[in-house]
């Protein structure tokens, strides 16, 4: 695994931690000899996480959508940005150039970009893992809603127990490391259980 995408807010959000995991995350990704790719940009937690993998000479890949080029809010002094047309092409750019994806707290955007990402995982479009960094339980109540789903029979158990959630970026990375992907949806296991069901 060479390279890891990281979603997360433009914001710094309400509390300091968030920043602080930020840090640690762009920190640890380039100490461990890993890409980070990202959406570009150079506010928010975005900024932070870009930056600091830059201070410890880690690679930063950005790619991020023309308008906000023209916005100016990328980030100037990254190892590579590609600019794309739209948010579309972004996420798809962003897959083509990582081997794993982790959504740090964020909003609306973060949680669009890693939901596509593992709806793709699940229909085999890629097979690289997906997780959640659960700063201060951040992410705790998406994941029980995520379980309700499974439980009422919308999500397969075997996309949500290969979904990660943790509060330490040490033990995702760890776990990116020995990720098997689940078959994907409407592979053989699952083509013989529709058959039968008719």
């Amino acid at each position: 695994m060479n390279s890891i995408a990281i979603f997360c807010g433009s914001a710094f959000g309400s509390d300091s931690i968030f920043a602080e995991t930020a840090k640690l995350t762009g920190e640890l990704i380039a100490k461990q000899g890993k890409t980070l790719v990202y959406g570009g940009g150079r506010s928010g937690l975005m900024g932070i996480v870009a930056d600091s993998a830059l201070a410890v000479g880690g690679q930063v890949i950005g790619v991020i959508p023309q308008n906000l080029v023209d916005a100016e809010l990328a980030h100037p002094d990254l190892t590579k940005l590609y600019v794309v047309k739209d948010m579309h092409e972004r996420k798809t750019k962003m897959s083509e150039l990582s081997d794993g994806f982790i959504a740090l707290p964020g909003g609306s955007g973060t949680w669009e970009e890693i939901f596509e990402q593992w709806t793709w995982a699940q229909l085999g479009i890629h097979l690289k893992p997906c997780a959640f960094l659960n700063v201060e339980g951040f992410y705790s109540d998406l994941f029980k809603f995520i379980q309700l789903s499974t439980y009422k029979g919308f999500t397969k158990e075997r996309f949500t127990d290969a979904l990660i959630c943790s509060d330490s970026i040490e033990a995702i990375m760890a776990q990116f490391e020995v990720f098997v992907a689940p078959e994907p949806k409407w592979g053989k296991q699952e083509r013989v259980q529709e058959e039968k069901r008719a």
